[in-house]
């Protein structure tokens, strides 16, 4: 090897290792993108989760069944069902950076889209889940945001690594977003022209 390789390698080295480490890149999404591209948005409590394999056997995913409580977007009454990749199986277990997280008895306002006639997912991973946090005496919620954790944000314009948009609000600030949001053109899609 030459000195000018071993410096490459070493150059090429330093490099990866100034690069901030993510499983999973996705594009940031705002609160009023999450609520025109969702198909659905709702309000309510998660009643149960059961993680099972996938019809392959390959992956492990995990039904969460929520209590709708108030849909903001959508024709939803009743429950709905969220299918998440990641879970545990007796002692085998799968995770996906980047996924929303429930739990029993939490309430949440979570955007979603249809993944087949019976079940949703979460639209923008986990962009797309506000836990709803109340006072001590149930007077006021607020709705946060989940964390992103390991997963590295980028610009959806200029493709570079970025802060997450959501932040911390009300739950009636949230509901008035998403309300105001739908009243809004939706934004074209890659590969569609604006039309005026």
């Amino acid at each position: 090897m030459t000195l000018r390789s071993a410096l490459r390698a070493l150059l090429a080295a330093a490099l990866l290792l100034g690069l901030p480490a993510a499983a999973t890149t996705m594009l940031r999404i705002d609160l009023p993108e999450l609520s025109q591209t969702a198909d659905t948005v709702v309000h309510g409590t998660v009643r149960r989760m059961e993680s099972r394999w996938s019809g392959d056997r390959r992956r492990i995913v995990t039904d969460v069944e929520i209590e709708v409580t108030e849909a903001l977007k959508g024709q939803v009454a009743g429950t709905v069902r969220l299918v998440q990749l990641g879970g545990t199986v007796g002692e085998i277990g799968q995770k996906v950076h980047g996924m929303a997280t429930f739990k029993p008895g939490e309430e949440v306002v979570v955007f979603l889209n249809r993944q087949s006639s019976k079940a949703f997912r979460v639209t923008g991973m986990s962009q797309g889940k506000y836990q709803v946090r109340r006072s001590a005496d149930g007077r006021s919620a607020l709705a946060v945001p989940e964390g992103t954790g390991e997963v590295l944000l980028l610009d959806p314009d200029t493709r570079k690594p970025t802060a997450a948009a959501q932040r911390t609000l009300t739950l009636e600030e949230l509901k008035a977003t998403v309300r105001a949001a739908l009243q809004q053109p939706a934004p074209a899609r890659p590969g569609q022209e604006k039309r005026q």
